[in-house]
């Protein structure tokens, strides 16, 4: 199966550290979004990333759509069962949320000219953020005891508030700022699988 992903993407970093942990291979190939290639909007008509090529053609898209095809093709081994399952699935989709978030800020302040760049939007985006960031900060999932989707969405998230928000987020929230480090001793891909810069 191939991967259609970007470095920086939190959302493609979350799949590629689930795979990595289930043990699926994935063969990756880097596209530019930007550019909008056939080879993503062939099979994904909204240009976005990641894909995921199946090995019969078919294309799933959408990162909660990808974990959860994950999650078949191995047995049922990425989120866990019954209640301790939703919350795992709880947790991913607070994380995906915050990183909308966050994409929203970003993409207000490089697509558009600097005297167009709207304000109160932005600060109603870092207000949703604030509010995950609190709610995870009063109580985070430990990584050493399990790992599921949840933890993944938590951990590309992380890596995506380092990458482009640094100094912005971490006095107010010691504890999800060291948790990265937590993690990686979970999870010692984590370093190389991380959002990036390209």
């Amino acid at each position: 199966m191939k991967l259609l992903y970007a470095p920086a993407s939190p959302y493609s970093a979350k799949v590629r550290m689930a795979a990595r942990h289930l043990g699926i291979a994935l063969e990756e190939q880097v596209v530019d979004t930007n550019a909008a290639p056939p080879e993503l909007t062939g099979p994904n008509p909204l240009g976005k990333i990641p894909v995921l090529i199946r090995k019969d053609g078919g294309a799933v898209f959408d990162s909660r759509a990808i974990m959860l095809f994950l999650h078949r093709e191995s047995g049922k081994k990425l989120y866990p069962k019954g209640e301790a399952g939703t919350q795992a699935q709880v947790l991913e989709a607070l994380c995906d949320g915050i990183t909308d978030s966050l994409l929203s800020v970003v993409y207000e302040r490089r697509f558009r000219p600097a005297e167009m760049v709207y304000q109160p939007w932005i600060d109603r985006q870092w207000d949703k953020v604030s509010r995950g960031l609190a709610y995870l900060e009063a109580d985070l999932p430990d990584p050493e005891k399990s790992l599921h989707g949840g933890i993944f969405a938590l951990a590309a998230m992380s890596g995506y508030l380092a990458l482009r928000f640094e100094g912005l987020w971490e006095a107010d929230h010691p504890k999800l700022a060291a948790w990265p480090k937590r993690f990686a001793k979970a999870f010692n891909a984590y370093g190389k699988l991380a959002p990036c810069a390209a």
